[in-house]
């Protein structure tokens, strides 16, 4: 009865509830799309948009940004935010208005200040990335110059300049990846528009000529604020227009069901159809960027609307924050605290993108932290700071310590976290630090360790003595289901003076503590961060006790609130600069002109080649990899699954033309490499087969469902290092002008140096070319067994060749166009090839 009752309430309710929203102020509906498309699909199929990327599709890369705007009519007040359309899924946006970066200068209605800078000051070369730099800049002067936004002061900044500060544009673009361009010129674009820049720091442009000309900001395409609408009117009116409505609590016609209560929720989860593998449960989806979805899902319940998850109550006990809440939300809120608060806030900030955390959760952070042993730096500073969470669960409701929650076993599918409380410290004798070591230090890389301590102490300023009366070590990310506490470490620091015997006898207990788990990367540098950590941290309550109010703890940051004049390492600004020698003698080479080109790509306009329209009746592949080094295929099936229920076929090397030849790369001299692993699969990662599909979404999920039967019957071993290789014999065969000659005399060179080497050893490992636009590429059947080929390449008439080997067609009968390519770096140059083939 609840499931028909349900139903009957969605179809009442479709008319209103189907998605309706603004891209770039014209009005679309996502009527009849799949429940799972995101954002940047709908975008990249269903409008004419083309400004936004699939780059690494996991909300790693910036590629995809866009601005997304949110209206409420009781206030009036239009919200905007930065986010990975990539990872947005379209059906959680009823009513937002959605700008990319056509949105905000185009060839029709004038180029925007921050597409001229960009590509004014040379900051775009292959321009794949730069129209997600764009939206990632334009958010961020959109939330510096909102009406009442003090973040640069009360004052107007002065003409030509927002109330971006420069520490702040440098951030802006913290999320969004360049390979091929360099972040100077990309950053000079940036702090050109903060009102606090010393303009003649600026680097090299087209805009004015260094060391001749003045820099001057009148020189700059013209930036006002507010000369974009993001919020069109039209969908103002259709949103007030239904204020009055009752809003369809579950609705559910297009696979999304949007409860409004923990009751309504538990409702749907008592439904015969939920299943939670066909049901995904989301607040924003951002989990899908680091677990990827291994099924299609065709049901979704939303509980961003549960009113219960977006509580923020603070009082005189502390803060309680709903799980709904956004990562950038509790940033803001934690900001305007206690010093334990603001540390809290200062690490939140450097956890993901700015682009991420405006709309990943707090609550999703913790959650997959405790079910899925993520690496959470939320998690760690959290327990640090002594929370308690307050979860739902099928019959009742109960609160734990966040230590508690995170060693139960993991939570089922119907388990809610409902909210994190964090008590207030205050900051009298309440000393907190928090340290993390990652790839990329602002943020968007996850830490080889974190940790975060907390550390209550007493003690006479007169005396010197400083005595630990409570404290709580917190180390999660390196090599562990979740963030632990080192309680050993933390019995024995209790009651304790600090000094140097007792750090010593603290880092070895840590030693013995921290233990990566067998499989981990750089076990050893990993316990010795741990360790540095808690040095850092104990060396400053020894050096500091005469007067504790005042100490400084590691890395700037501040014990009981005083900064005593130090300034965060993290708030210095990033300084370099390029000097450059002109004269006339090859003029006009070597003059600072703007690319040509370089504004089309910064407003996305630019075509590559997933851009160009796709022709009737296209259908889309992707390919099926090897999982085993050196065995026969027996066989390729699919699990049963949503997602293998889209698959069209199956192309393998016994579908190659007649007269066709089973290559897919291949030079002169350098002989061919397969197309297809047939009969035998030569590495792990040989292309298999190819799954084919209506939407490039469904090919690659159902390729994710394929199951390959192996067989290594009269098989040698596979050769797995070079040592194998030097032993078998196993050779390239090298080309004679590619054969290395000597150069000089090695033997006496040595003789007659100052230093013998004994022995020497040098390992390599794969190295990843990184290119921002995947292989790409699209093939047209033309008219007497001639065929197009859009390919993304460096190589086109290796493509030529390769294709018309591959289908038995002579040279001439294959066309390859290649207009622009988003990045290479000879990544692009023989592997192109095969995508291209098939």
């Amino acid at each position: 009865w609840a499931v028909r009752a349900m139903g009957s309430l969605g179809k009442d309710a479709a008319a209103g509830e189907r998605v309706v929203l603004a891209v770039n102020g014209a009005r679309h509906e996502a009527a009849g799309v799949d429940p799972s498309t995101t954002l940047l699909e709908f975008l990249r199929t269903r409008t004419p948009v083309r400004g936004p990327k699939l780059g690494c599709g996991e909300g790693g890369c910036g590629a995809c940004v866009v601005l997304i705007s949110k209206y409420d009519p009781a206030t009036d007040e239009v919200t905007e935010f930065s986010a990975s359309s990539c990872l947005t899924l379209v059906g959680s946006l009823n009513h937002c208005s959605v700008t990319t970066s056509e949105g905000i200068g185009n060839t029709r209605d004038g180029y925007h200040p921050v597409q001229q800078r960009l590509a004014g000051f040379h900051a775009s070369q292959c321009g794949f990335c730069t129209p997600g730099m764009c939206m990632s800049i334009f958010s961020s002067l959109v939330k510096a110059d909102k009406p009442g936004t003090t973040t640069a002061g009360d004052h107007a900044p002065p003409p030509g300049f927002s109330k971006l500060t420069c520490a702040e544009a440098e951030h802006a673009v913290s999320g969004n990846l360049c390979r091929c361009t360099g972040y100077r010129p990309i950053l000079d674009a940036c702090k050109s528009f903060a009102a606090d820049v010393d303009l003649e720091d600026l680097g090299l442009n087209s805009f004015w000529k260094k060391g001749t000309d003045r820099a001057d900001v009148g020189k700059l395409p013209e930036y006002s604020s507010g000369s974009v609408c993001t919020f069109p009117e039209f969908l103002k009116s259709e949103i007030k227009g239904q204020m009055n409505d009752v809003p369809a609590a579950i609705a559910g016609e297009d696979g999304w069901y949007h409860p409004r209560s923990i009751q309504e929720l538990h409702s749907l989860f008592d439904s015969n159809w939920f299943d939670e593998n066909s049901v995904k449960i989301v607040a924003s989806n951002t989990g899908a960027g680091v677990y990827k979805d291994q099924d299609l899902y065709d049901k979704y319940i939303d509980i961003k609307g549960i009113a219960e998850l977006s509580v923020i109550d603070r009082n005189s006990k502390g803060l309680e924050i709903g799980a709904a809440v956004s990562i950038s939300k509790a940033i803001e809120v934690f900001s305007d605290g206690t010093p334990v608060f603001r540390k809290i806030a200062s690490h939140l900030s450097k956890v993901a993108s700015p682009f991420v955390r405006n709309t990943a959760t707090v609550g999703g952070n913790v959650i997959m932290a405790q079910r899925l042993q993520f690496p959470s730096d939320i998690a760690t500073v959290l327990l640090a700071a002594g929370s308690t969470v307050t979860i739902q669960t099928a019959s009742k409701m109960l609160c734990l310590t966040l230590d508690e929650f995170l060693e139960q076993p993991p939570c089922d599918a119907k388990t809610i976290l409902l909210s994190i409380f964090v008590p207030d410290w205050g900051s009298d004798n309440v000393i907190f630090e928090t340290s993390r070591v990652a790839p990329r230090p602002f943020g968007n890389a996850v830490s080889y360790v974190n940790s975060a301590f907390l550390a209550r102490t007493s003690g006479d300023g007169a005396s010197g003595e400083l005595i630990i009366e409570d404290i709580c070590l917190a180390f999660g990310a390196y090599g562990v289901d979740h963030t632990t506490r080192a309680r050993k470490v933390e019995e024995f620091l209790k009651g304790q003076s600090v000094s140097a015997p007792v750090i010593l006898e603290a880092v070895r207990l840590l030693k013995d503590t921290i233990m990566p788990s067998e499989g981990t990367t750089h076990p050893e540098y990993r316990v010795s961060l741990a360790v540095s950590f808690l040095f850092s941290f104990l060396s400053s309550l020894g050096n500091n006790q005469i007067e504790p109010a005042k100490a400084i703890a590691p890395n700037g940051s501040c014990a009981n609130g005083s900064m005593n004049g130090q300034v965060a390492s993290e708030d210095l600004q990033i300084r370099s600069r390029q000097e450059l020698v002109f004269n006339d003698e090859y003029k006009p080479v070597g003059k600072p002109i703007t690319k040509s080109g370089a504004e089309l790509q910064a407003s996305g306009e630019a075509v590559y080649v997933d851009d160009i329209p796709a022709p009737k009746d296209c259908i889309y592949g992707a390919f099926i990899y090897s999982t085993h080094p050196h065995a026969h295929i027996k066989g390729v099936n699919f699990r049963p699954s949503l997602a293998s229920e889209k698959v069209i076929g199956v192309i393998t090397a016994k579908d190659i033309p007649a007269g066709g030849k089973n290559v897919g790369a291949g030079i002169n001299m350098l002989g061919t490499e397969a197309l297809f692993g047939d009969p035998v699969s030569e590495f792990a990662g040989q292309n298999i087969g190819i799954v084919i599909a209506e939407t490039q979404k469904y090919a690659c999920m159902a390729a994710k469902q394929a199951v390959i039967e192996y067989s290594t019957e009269n098989l040698q071993p596979p050769i797995l290092t070079i040592e194998d290789a030097i032993r078998h014999n196993s050779y390239f065969q090298i080309p004679p002008y590619f054969a290395p000659r000597p150069v000089g005399d090695f033997e006496q060179g040595m003789s007659q140096a100052d230093h013998k080497i004994l022995s020497g050893e040098v390992k390599l490992e794969s190295q990843y070319y990184f290119y921002m636009e995947t292989q790409t590429a699209l093939a047209i059947p033309d008219e007497d067994n001639c065929i197009t080929v859009y390919s993304s390449t460096q190589l086109p008439e290796i493509i030529q060749n390769v294709v018309a080997d591959c289908l038995g067609i002579p040279y001439h009968n294959v066309r390859v166009i290649t207009r622009r390519v988003g990045g290479g770096f000879g990544g692009k140059g023989m592997k192109s090839t095969h995508v291209s083939s098939f």
